[in-house]
C-alpha cells in the first residue's frame, strides 16, 4: 500500500458475512489528503493488486483478528476455457442486449435491485433497503466504474427496450475488470444470469487486452462461494503473492478441492450466493483522526 498517500484504519468488529459465530474486521483505505479522481484511480488499482475491494464509498479487505479464511481470487481471461456448464449458459443467454451505461440512479435498476433481493436474501437487510439506502451504499465511485444493462432483444409495448433481465456493477482497471455486483431477475426458471455476467465480462476483458477479473473473495470449503473456482484458469493471492489455486494450496496446505466439509459452517448469505459476484458488504464507518492500527 502508498503509505505516502494513504491512510488506512481497522473497524470496530463486527457479525461475520460468511462464516457463523464469527467476528469480522476490515481494513479500509483512504487519501491522507484530498487527491484528483485520477490519482485516485491509480491508488485504487494498486489496492485491488493487493486484495483490496469496493464497497460503494469504501475500498477495504478483511482484517480479522483471529481468521484469514477470506482469500481474493482472479480469473486469467487471455487463457480462460468455459466449462460444459458455462458453455450452456452462454448459449442460452446469447441473444441478450447489452448496454453499457454510466453509474447514476435509475429506477427500474433499483426495481429489479428489489426483487433480486426479495427473493434471493430474505432477511439479509439488504432485502429492506429504501431508494436512498440502494443509492447510497451502491451507486457512490470515484473510480471507472459503469453499469452493464442485459435486457431481452424483443421490445416491450410502448416501451423503447426490452425486458431489464440483469445489471451489473463493474470496475474498469489497468489489468482487469472487478465484478463488484451483480444482480439480475430472479423470476425466469432455469436462468444462470449470474454465470453469464461473469463469462460476458471475461469476454470484455479479453476484447480490450486486460489480463484479468476480479471476483472478490473466496473461502475454501464453502460450496456458496465455489463457483467463482469454476472459472479457471484463477489466480489467488497468497502471502502478497498472486498464484495458481493448486500451487498456492500446496505451499499452504489449502485443500485443492474446495469441495469439502467446511461447507457446512458457511452463512447462506447474499455475499455467498453462487451465482451473483457480489461486493462484501462493509459497515457503516468513519475514519477516526488516529487509528487504533496504523499500518
Amino acid at each position: 500500500m502508498n503509505s505516502e498517500l494513504l491512510h488506512a484504519y481497522l473497524t470496530a468488529p463486527y457479525p461475520c458475512s460468511y462464516l457463523p459465530e464469527q467476528q469480522a474486521r476490515s481494513e479500509v483505505a483512504i487519501p491522507i489528503q484530498p487527491v484528483s479522481d485520477a490519482v485516485y484511480q491509480q491508488l485504487y488499482v494498486g489496492l485491488m493488486r493487493e486484495g483490496f475491494r469496493r464497497s460503494g464509498p469504501y475500498v477495504y479487505r478483511p482484517r480479522c483478528d483471529a481468521c484469514q479464511a477470506c482469500t481474493s481470487l482472479r480469473v486469467r481471461t487471455h487463457d480462460f476455457k468455459p466449462d460444459r456448464s458455462q458453455r450452456r449458459s452462454a448459449a442460452r443467454h446469447a441473444d441478450l442486449v447489452v448496454r453499457v451505461r454510466p453509474v447514476g440512479f435509475d429506477a427500474e435498476h433499483f426495481a429489479l435491485y428489489q426483487r433480486y433481493q426479495s427473493h434471493r436474501h430474505v432477511g439479509g437487510g439488504m432485502d429492506q433497503d429504501s431508494a436512498k439506502q440502494y443509492a447510497e451504499s451502491m451507486l457512490p465511485s470515484r473510480v471507472h466504474t459503469r453499469i452493464i444493462e442485459f435486457r431481452e432483444p424483443d421490445l416491450r409495448p410502448n416501451e423503447e427496450l426490452g425486458q431489464l433481465r440483469i445489471v451489473s456493477l463493474v470496475d474498469v482497471l489497468d489489468d482487469g475488470l472487478s465484478a463488484v455486483y451483480t444482480f439480475f431477475d430472479p423470476d425466469v426458471v432455469g436462468a444462470s444470469y449470474g454465470t453469464y455476467a461473469v463469462l460476458w465480462q471475461i469476454e470484455r476483458a479479453r476484447r480490450l487486452g486486460l489480463p484479468y477479473v476480479y471476483l472478490g473473495y473466496w473461502i475454501e470449503g464453502c460450496r456458496k462461494m465455489n463457483y467463482k473456482t469454476r472459472f479457471t484458469p484463477h489466480e489467488v493471492l497468497i502471502d502478497g503473492r498472486w498464484q495458481p489455486l493448486k500451487r498456492a494450496a500446496a505451499a499452504s496446505k489449502l485443500p485443492a478441492d474446495p469441495a469439502t466439509p467446511a461447507d457446512a459452517a458457511c452463512k447462506s448469505s447474499a455475499a455467498n450466493d453462487p451465482s451473483a459476484p457480489r461486493v462484501e458488504a462493509v459497515p457503516s464507518v468513519r475514519p477516526s483522526p488516529r487509528p487504533k492500527h496504523p499500518s
